[in-house]
C-alpha cells in the first residue's frame, strides 16, 4: 500500500478538478488533454476547466464492486454528459440509487473514493450528485 502513495500524489489534479482538451482548430472540448484533436487532427490544444455541470446520459447499478468500494454497495455508476460536451464515467452520490434517472441534472462534488487498509490514507476525487443550482 505504501508504493500507491506517490501515484496517488501524482494523479491529484486530475481527481480534484475536472480539465478537459479544447482544440483551436475546431473548438471541440474532450474530456482530456489530448495531443491531436479526434475530430480535425489538430495539434493546438489548450487544457480548459469544465464546469462540473451536465445531466446522466445512462447508468448501471453496481451490486458487486472492486477493492476499496465495497462500503458503497448499491451504487451508481453513470455516463455524464457535460454542459461543454464531453461524457465521462462517473460515481453518483447523494441521492437514493432508485431516483437515478436518464437526463437527472448533476453537478460534481468532491468525495472520498477508498481509503487504502484500515491504516491507509483517502483518496479523494470528483463524483456527481443532483444539482442544487439551477
Amino acid at each position: 500500500m505504501a508504493l500507491q502513495l506517490p501515484r496517488e500524489w501524482r494523479r491529484r489534479a486530475e481527481r480534484y478538478r475536472l480539465f478537459g482538451g479544447r482544440c483551436l482548430g475546431c473548438g471541440r472540448i474532450s474530456p482530456s488533454l489530448r495531443p491531436i484533436c479526434p475530430a480535425c487532427q489538430d495539434d493546438r490544444m489548450e487544457e480548459v476547466e469544465l464546469s462540473g455541470r451536465g445531466e446522466v446520459y445512462s447508468f448501471a447499478v453496481m451490486y458487486k464492486a472492486p477493492e476499496g468500494f465495497e462500503q458503497d454497495i448499491p451504487y451508481v455508476v453513470a455516463l455524464v454528459k457535460l454542459e461543454e460536451g464531453p461524457v465521462i464515467t462517473a460515481q453518483i452520490t447523494d441521492v437514493a440509487v432508485d431516483d437515478v434517472r436518464v437526463g437527472m441534472p448533476v453537478e460534481s462534488v468532491l468525495r472520498q473514493w477508498r481509503q487504502h487498509g484500515p491504516d491507509g490514507h483517502i483518496v479523494y476525487g470528483y463524483k456527481f450528485r443532483p444539482a442544487q443550482r439551477p
